[in-house]
């Protein structure tokens, strides 16, 4: 599609809160599409090549993907509803906000859930995962791989191989809003069972499209569950067959696709799969960007919400202001520099803090010059909000 077009996104202020983010011309361009039937034959093959596509991003040859008009939350629906029945067990491991609202979602559809809550800024240790698992029989754990609200990476790889060892039934669901595309995952290798995300953060898309993809085991589950789904909507008895009918080449309705944004979606996806750098630089990419930033906040002596290095994402930062300093003494500051960065967001915290993202095009095309921006508006503008304060 790039070679058809001299598409150029009008100039804009540099998008880099955690999600959504920025996307190439590409990107938007396709998703300017004209409007066509979600059953009609040129659109078939475009669903279907995103749900294969969708493999390659998570390193899985059997995962079944959903793609489902909606928001990430709409994948902690449908962990909840397909999956846990009523009365189950659900362990929550808590790195943040979303924790919380996974926690609550699962409440919600009957499940019985335990959190194992992380101090700010860290992570649960294995011996405490291990212990909470012996301790009680849990239909599933779920990890928040990147928490948005703290920018704190979780060892999915090494709590997977826990789960796995120690209760081998139970289900591992990844909530990858955060990190899919920035961060590497093998959902085979690792063992999940589910993974959930959303278009507009590492994936690069416009908001609007629900990302999942259950193993053959997580079916297997659904399967045999007792009592039918609780949700209308989230069914996976309504969206399997959708899935399986456009990748086999045939179309079947439950509830319109959005059209415009599977269009969006394929051309991210063909530049993530089939472009350059390839999945491994990009995950390079991203960690080193990452370091740029935090180097950058170090030398300002801005510390991250990460108490130690091995819990720091590689698609945002979550850093503190430093001493004397407020969001009201930032943000805006960056704002007025074209830079868009977000607030705070942990209830506990969120006036002491601000979030950066840097996914996607901000990361693997350098050329953009975003990180460059980031970082010189970082440094001029506590710079000059440290001025204004000792006026």
């Amino acid at each position: 599609m790039a070679a058809e077009h001299k598409f150029t996104q009008e100039p804009h202020k540099l998008l880099v809160i955690p999600g959504p983010i920025e996307v190439s011309d590409d990107v938007l361009y396709a998703n300017a599409h004209p409007s066509m039937s979600h059953v009609s034959p040129d659109f078939i093959p475009v669903l279907g090549d995103c749900i294969r596509m969708t493999r390659e991003i998570l390193y899985t040859t059997t995962g079944q993907p959903f793609l489902i008009a909606g928001s990430g939350t709409l994948g902690w629906d449908q962990v909840s509803s397909n999956l846990v029945e009523p009365g189950e067990n659900a362990l929550v491991l808590h790195t943040g906000y979303f924790g919380d609202s996974f926690a609550e979602c699962l409440e919600v559809y009957g499940a019985n859930v335990d959190q194992l809550k992380a101090k700010i800024g860290a992570v649960s240790t294995t011996a405490e995962i291990e212990n909470a698992l012996r301790a009680k029989k849990y239909k599933i754990v779920t990890i928040t791989h990147v928490d948005t609200s703290t920018g704190v990476l979780s060892d999915a790889r090494g709590i997977a191989e826990t789960v796995r060892r120690v209760s081998p039934d139970t289900l591992v669901a990844l909530d990858a809003v955060c990190s899919v595309a920035s961060e590497e995952i093998q959902f085979d290798a690792w063992g999940l069972d589910v993974v959930l995300t959303a278009s507009q953060k590492g994936l690069g898309t416009p908001p609007g499209l629900s990302i999942l993809v259950a193993s053959q085991r997580a079916i297997k589950v659904w399967e045999t569950r007792k009592a039918p789904p609780t949700s209308f909507y989230a069914s996976w008895k309504k969206w399997l067959p959708i899935m399986r009918a456009y990748e086999a080449g045939n179309a079947m309705y439950f509830a319109t696709p959005p059209v415009q944004l599977i269009y969006a979606f394929h051309a991210s996806l063909s530049a993530i799969t089939k472009g350059s750098p390839s999945l491994e630089h990009r995950f390079a990419a991203h960690k080193e960007a990452a370091r740029r930033v935090r180097a950058a906040g170090a030398e300002l002596g801005l510390k991250t919400l990460a108490l130690e290095e091995g819990f720091t994402a590689n698609g945002m930062t979550a850093l503190y202001f430093p001493e004397g300093l407020s969001a009201a003494d930032v943000i805006p500051r960056l704002g007025a520099r074209g830079v868009i960065v977000a607030a705070g967001l942990h209830k506990e915290i969120k006036d002491k803090y601000f979030r950066i993202g840097h996914m996607g095009v901000t990361v693997v095309e350098p050329s953009r010059g975003d990180i460059d921006r980031i970082v010189s508006g970082l440094k001029e503008v506590i710079a000059e909000a440290r001025a204004a304060k000792n006026a």
